[in-house]
């Protein structure tokens, strides 16, 4: 019977499961596979298994239930094993790996940090810093210009909008990493051109939330900071 597996912990950890349910319609009943000092969170694996709200939500619930009893090694959504023996077969085979992830993890939280640019915002920043810029877009306003005054216009404004999205990360990246053990940064993507997680102390926590609601006042003219956490390390696990 194919388990889904949600996360990894000790056999310390309290596993409080009564009234959590797992995924599918109808939910599925939470249990544990152990070996040695371990323990798998699984459940059977719906045939409908789907990245929509319903099972999205129910992955997130176990996870916060069990983060906020103990530390585990939460696993993302969707992570299908065959059977118990081969939950079973990876405790065993990584033990030591998974035991000294659990243990560097605990007492910590991670929080994930991502930037929006305020595109008007930064067109602004970029023709007043820009005299090429200015003319060039004085050129082609209202379709005037030449297709090479257009080109022009279009890499400059690139590169220029690059450099400075990658200036602004850097200096949020900065503030931030005093107040953290470690992060993970993801490539810039079309919506975001700053995605990073952080692993924080959770003595730092609260700090770290001051300052996140800090530096997104800060440049909330020109980009928008989104601060979720704290959450389960899923970056770290």
């Amino acid at each position: 019977m194919p388990l889904y597996v949600y996360a990894i912990t000790s056999e310390s950890h309290p596993l409080r499961l009564d009234d959590v349910s797992g995924v599918g319609d109808p939910p599925t009943t939470l249990y544990t596979v152990g070996e040695g000092s371990l323990r798998a969170v699984v459940s059977d694996a719906p045939e409908d298994l789907a990245a929509g709200r319903r099972d999205l939500e129910a992955h997130h619930t176990v996870q916060g239930r069990l983060w906020g009893e103990g530390t585990t090694l939460p696993l993302s959504f969707g992570f299908v094993a065959p059977d118990e023996d081969t939950v079973r077969a990876v405790l065993r085979e990584r033990g030591e790996e998974f035991s000294r992830a659990l243990d560097e993890l605990s007492g910590r939280v991670e929080f994930n940090v991502k930037a929006v640019q305020n595109e008007e915002a930064l067109l602004r920043e970029v023709l007043a810093g820009s005299e090429q810029a200015r003319r060039l877009n004085e050129a082609t306003r209202d379709g005037g210009g030449t297709y090479e005054d257009r080109l022009a216009l279009g890499q400059l404004v690139a590169q220029e909008v690059q450099a400075r999205q990658e200036s602004l990360a850097a200096e949020i990246v900065e503030a931030l990493r005093p107040l953290t053990r470690s992060e993970q940064l993801s490539p810039p993507s079309q919506q975001y051109f700053l995605n990073v997680s952080f692993l924080v102390d959770d003595d730092k926590a609260e700090e770290f939330s001051r300052t996140g609601a800090e530096l997104a006042e800060r440049y909330g003219e020109v980009a928008e900071l989104r601060v979720r956490g704290p959450l389960p390390p899923y970056s770290f696990a």
